[in-house]
């Protein structure tokens, strides 16, 4: 799968659990962090849990494991890392004080919906 696929995928497995204002960042020329962000909010910590959770089962599925994961234990902002696609969902005011979007703000961006 390549790293656009991933972040393709990653941002469905986030839209089947109503995941909001879905980004796909394309840092390939931005930096060497990963070739694409993807970002997401979760309107509360059950809701960010959810989204982490289908995204992970659903790879997991497909044979594709996460390498590394941070956040699932207070979920204002989960972290999950496929390498090549690293995936952020974040709760409301996280997300904007953070600012990601902004931070990366070279990197062409596709709107999920």
């Amino acid at each position: 799968m390549t790293p656009r696929t991933l972040a393709r995928a990653v941002s469905k497995y986030a839209l089947d659990k109503n995941g909001i204002d879905i980004r796909i960042l394309d840092l390939r020329k931005c930096s060497d962090v990963a070739d694409f962000f993807v970002i997401c909010t979760g309107s509360v910590d059950v809701h960010v849990k959810a989204i982490a959770d289908n995204i992970i089962d659903k790879l997991t599925e497909r044979g594709i494991k996460v390498w590394h994961k941070e956040g699932l234990q207070a979920l204002s902002w989960v972290l999950l890392d496929y390498v090549s696609v690293v995936v952020h969902i974040f709760r409301p005011e996280i997300r904007e004080r953070f600012a990601l979007e902004k931070l990366w703000g070279d990197a062409p961006v596709d709107v999920v919906e």
